[in-house]
């Protein structure tokens, strides 16, 4: 998906928070050794954990809304994507949906995730977003991390998305 729209509709007392990170801004600071090891790398990206027959979902009462195989599937994209609007290096990984390096053992495609998806949390490439009802976000989600806090235990947090439908992926020349 090209990217995302949320809106707030009920928040809790307190918390509930969405962090963002800028990919671009991950790539760009990455050590120049990292940068090569990762320009022909691939990634395998699945979401089965999420769709799958014993992903959460199926658990849920929301389960008649994602079932079925059409939702489930994997996908290879490559480490390092142009970014079809700025033309500019994007890490594309993320911990939610990157299961492994592609051609690598599980053990060497975590340790080099791990390593990424660490510097991609620095703190110079995170924005934190306090919500109030009514506050819209917007972002690439060809670019851009998001995670909600879940910091509200026995709270609703209601969130309506809008998913912006987008091109094929490119990696970088």
């Amino acid at each position: 998906a090209m990217g995302s729209i949320l809106v707030a509709r009920e928040l809790p007392a307190s918390g509930g928070d969405t962090m963002f990170a800028s990919m671009t801004a991950a790539y760009l600071s990455l050590p120049e050794d990292v940068k090569k090891q990762i320009a022909s790398l691939s990634a395998v990206h699945s979401n089965e954990h999420v769709f799958g027959a014993n992903a959460a979902y199926q658990q849920s009462d929301l389960k008649d809304a994602f079932s079925g195989e059409d939702q489930v599937g994997r996908t290879v994209h490559p480490l390092v994507i142009k970014h079809p609007r700025s033309g500019r290096k994007v890490l594309y990984v993320n911990p939610g949906f990157t299961i492994g390096i592609d051609g690598w053992s599980e053990d060497d495609s975590q340790e080099l995730m791990t390593t990424l998806y660490e510097h991609a949390m620095a703190p110079d490439h995170i924005c934190r977003m306090s919500w109030a009802p009514g506050t819209i976000a917007m972002w690439d989600n060809r670019a851009t991390w998001h995670y909600a806090i879940n910091d509200y235990h026995g709270e609703r947090r209601l969130m309506h998305r809008i998913t912006v439908e987008g091109c094929a992926l490119e990696a970088f020349p």
